[in-house]
């Protein structure tokens, strides 16, 4: 499929009137890019690929014009939020027409340990409306985010996310009961508006954007804790590591966050190098604050110490208002880690790793001891189907493809499961689901084929 032609573009103009739209180059190339320059082997494969068109509608009604124009002009599209993905999900690979969701930002409605969101809605924002909202009877929030809580939307988290801050104990969007209900709009001549509730919500959870228009989140809420802030220095990583084990396991203890990091990455990390005692292992943890004592008596048991405090006034005043000298402690998370190595080593890169089930803190062990310096493990803890669960974000000092490919066989024989993130091929992504119902969700929303055409495996072939 070509890039628009000039009759498409004017055809879709037409029928388009009204809408805001942009095609000049700046524009073009702002919103057709995601962070998949975190990898080496994808920024060159992506580097320059952008829309020819883009579309920034305001209300669902605008979303169902695009999607019907779309569909009678034969015009591939790319649908965007925050564009914080790594994999390339906002990049359209044909060129053709992006879809900005990020106008479609109203709070739907809230009640009660509930609330549905237009897919625009950027989180942070979704958490400050929650703090305001007298139907709710007390203060709410959401269950989880990402590290880019300020810029990630909640349609672009559950397309392309998958976990954050707040799986230590919740899990992960795609467990059951995570996401309540997802409105979806087709890209046909005469569009539909999909209601998909209960397990069909997994159609669409983690599929990049490529099976339908996601308009509207239903999303079950937390009560709101007064999150504190810390960080601890420990011995070794796995010193670290087992505190991070036993405090996620502590279910007495109210925690956001459990981020543990090897000695050689806190130097990495600008604000929060000079905090670190030289040659410790870190780890950035979020708790409930009344609960901040039992959270230093179970880093004591380990070796650790508290080396920095933030309450929660002044943690929350970093996140919502950007007040401190510090930036919320969960923004040198999650993959934010990657992004400050990025900044002090440019041949930085990841890789994304599952541990296996009862061996994962000998493995976190014998990976640090074989990689040495080429790989600086940094674990996440997260709670899945009632157990705890190590996954790991680890930076890679990269070398070449073919060594990263050595690396990634190493740790598989070892014991460990890498999803791939160097690859923005949906079904070859290594443990992301990839399942039968998305597949044939997407040939019910999008009968031609036009939602971002080459994401998926079997379009390519």
């Amino acid at each position: 499929m070509e890039a628009l032609t000039a009759t498409p573009i004017h055809g879709l103009r037409e029928a388009l009137s009204g809408i805001a739209m942009a095609e000049d180059p700046a524009t073009l190339r702002l919103k057709s890019r995601d962070f998949f320059w975190f990898s080496p082997i994808l920024k060159p494969l992506l580097e320059g690929r952008e829309a020819a068109l883009v579309t920034m509608p305001r209300t669902r009604d605008e979303v169902i014009r695009i999607a019907a124009a779309a569909a009678s002009h034969r015009v591939p599209v790319t649908v965007r939020g925050g564009g914080t993905g790594n994999y390339g999900q906002a990049v359209p690979l044909e060129g053709g027409l992006l879809l900005d969701l990020s106008g479609l930002d109203r709070v739907v409605w809230a009640r009660p340990g509930v609330g549905r969101f237009e897919a625009g809605a950027r989180l942070l924002d979704i958490d400050r409306a929650l703090r305001d909202q007298p139907e709710t009877s007390g203060r709410w929030e959401l269950r989880f985010h990402p590290s880019t809580r300020k810029q990630a939307t909640i349609g672009g988290f559950i397309a392309g996310g998958a976990a954050g801050c707040g799986s230590c104990t919740w899990g992960q969007i795609s467990d059951p009961g995570a996401v309540l209900a997802v409105q979806v709009v087709t890209v046909e001549e005469t569009p539909r508006v999909l209601e998909l509730r209960g397990s069909d919500v997994l159609k669409v959870l983690h599929a990049y954007g490529v099976n339908g228009i996601i308009t509207e989140i239903e999303v079950p809420l937390a009560p709101w804790q007064p999150w504190a802030e810390r960080i601890l220095a420990f011995p070794t990583l796995g010193d670290a590591a087992r505190f991070g084990w036993a405090l996620a396991a502590a279910e007495g203890i109210a925690k956001k966050e459990i981020g543990i990091f090897d000695r050689r990455i806190p130097p990495m990390l600008k604000r929060v190098a000079p905090l670190m005692p030289g040659g410790q292992a870190m780890a950035i943890v979020m708790v409930s604050e009344p609960q901040a004592a039992a959270l230093a008596d179970c880093a004591a048991d380990h070796g650790g110490s508290v080396v920095y405090e933030r309450d929660p006034e002044e943690a929350e005043s970093a996140a919502f208002d950007g007040k401190g000298t510090m930036p919320p402690l969960y923004e040198y998370t999650w993959n934010h880690t990657t992004l400050h190595a990025l900044k002090v080593e440019s041949a930085i890169t990841y890789l994304q790793v599952r541990f296996p089930e009862g061996g994962e803190l000998a493995l976190v062990e014998a990976m640090e001891k074989r990689f040495g310096d080429e790989l600086l493990l940094h674990l996440e803890f997260q709670r899945r189907f009632g157990r705890v669960f190590v996954s790991s974000l680890p930076l890679l000092r990269f070398r070449s493809p073919e060594r990263l490919g050595e690396i990634v066989a190493e740790v598989e024989t070892m014991g460990g499961a890498v999803s791939n993130p160097h690859t923005y091929v949906l079904d070859n992504a290594g443990w992301k689901r990839t399942d039968a119902p998305q597949a044939r969700f997407k040939a019910l929303a999008d009968p031609h084929g036009l939602m971002n055409p080459g994401k998926l495996l079997e379009q390519t072939r």
